[in-house]
């Protein structure tokens, strides 16, 4: 397949590992598991935003369904401080240096605060890699809608037949394709991928893998 001049990298599950946050809810008295529940409940209203023309920042929606399951503001702040504190997965590095080594741009765009993004590639020593920091208040839409995308490969200045979307996320990538973009698939868990999205376009088992296919 022909290489991307620009990539573009989904960040939450992607880049960072979330499996800390999990001793964060036990912290404030509630199971590790509801961690999941949590997330995906936070995607579930940002989603639900973005097709109704709507939109709210991550923190917001993050902190409404913490609330809603009773945790009181003190405890709320706990469990969200530990975004600051997240690390990449371990394939992350090498794999971006090989990326950028090759001459592949690269571009992060979340649904959550570029500034988090920022901190935690400074802190890891990779934020010189990486060109610029995007988030979905630019659009003022989150992630899969189309528009998201259309402003990412905006700010980094390609047609969107030339970036890629790197993500952990079936729904991320599917939004990716159908905006015109490469989906690259990173399968760290060996889960299947769902049928009714549109299949991606590569995968890999890891970032460390995806480079090596571009590179």
């Amino acid at each position: 397949m022909t290489r991307p001049q620009a990539v573009i990298f989904d960040v939450n599950e992607t880049l960072t590992d979330m499996e800390p946050l999990r001793a964060r809810f036990e912290d404030v008295g509630l199971p590790g598991h509801l961690m999941d529940t949590w997330f995906a409940s936070v995607l579930r209203d940002g989603f639900a935003l973005a097709a109704a023309g709507g939109y709210a920042e991550f923190a917001r929606i993050a902190h409404d369904v913490l609330r809603g399951m009773s945790l009181e503001d003190k405890a709320i702040g706990h469990v969200l401080s530990g975004f600051a504190e997240l690390r990449v997965h371990p394939d992350v590095p090498e794999g971006m240096r090989k990326l950028r080594e090759s001459g592949i741009r690269l571009f992060t765009m979340t649904n959550g605060a570029a500034a988090m993004t920022e901190g935690i590639l400074r802190r890891e020593g990779l934020l010189d890699l990486v060109e610029a920091r995007l988030d979905v208040s630019g659009p003022g839409v989150w992630k899969p809608a189309r528009a998201a995308y259309e402003y990412a490969v905006g700010q980094a200045g390609v047609r969107p037949e030339q970036a890629a979307l790197v993500a952990v996320h079936p729904w991320d990538i599917d939004g990716a394709q159908r905006a015109g973009l490469v989906g690259a698939y990173l399968d760290r868990r060996g889960t299947p991928y769902p049928s009714v999205l549109s299949a991606p376009t590569v995968s890999a088992p890891d970032l460390r893998a995806l480079a090596d296919l571009w590179s």
